[in-house]
């Protein structure tokens, strides 16, 4: 019987050590989303026949890189943390070139913003010359250091989907073409004699 019972003492205890422990609060933070962020993640192609999934994840890249630029930014670009940002900074597009970042860079850097959020992504397709051009138009809020609005600008991106033949499924992955460029106009030829 008195085993029963210290049994019993031992099952209840481990019940009440069990039911007491809480469970960490495991938020990540948004430093260590960056640190771990990068555009290796594909889309199978079954989710990618919608209009809005597409503006999910064109929102979602383009808040990745514009965090990513602030945290470049705002450290010394020389050490080992600067350079692995950049490098994930690259790698979100699909051929990145020296001059890739010099027009973001420069307006983060003359407004000195300290963070960023985007906001009404919408994309839409544009015909170029036979070539249809994957676009979004977007707002982004910039902050300063206390958090404070430094004003809402309208932007633009050129991204593009690669398709990707993966474990006999067919997925894409994204990559910006250009970004924070200038819309596109379209060619004109002027009708009539010019003298």
């Amino acid at each position: 019987m008195k085993a029963i019972n210290k049994l019993w003492i031992l099952v209840i205890l481990t019940g009440l050590l069990v039911s007491c422990v809480k469970k960490e609060d495991h938020t990540i933070s948004d430093l260590d989303k960056l640190r771990n962020s990068s555009n290796k993640k594909s889309y199978p192609a079954v989710q990618m026949d919608s209009i809005r999934v597409i503006n999910d994840i064109t929102t979602q890249k383009v808040q990745q890189l514009l965090e990513l630029s602030t945290l470049y930014l705002s450290g010394n670009r020389n050490t080992e943390i600067d350079t692995t940002i950049y490098s994930q900074m690259q790698g979100y597009f699909q051929k990145p070139d020296s001059l890739t970042f010099k027009p973001l860079f420069k307006e983060l850097e003359s407004l000195k913003v300290k963070k960023v959020k985007v906001n009404n992504l919408t994309v839409y397709k544009d015909v170029q010359n036979k070539d249809t051009l994957d676009l979004a138009k977007f707002n982004v809020e910039y902050f300063d250091n206390r958090n404070k609005s430094i004003g809402t600008f309208e932007k633009n991106a050129q991204y593009t989907l690669v398709s990707k033949d993966m474990k006999l499924k067919k997925e894409f992955k994204f990559y910006f073409v250009n970004f924070y460029h200038e819309p596109l106009k379209k060619d004109s030829t002027s009708v009539g004699v010019t003298r």
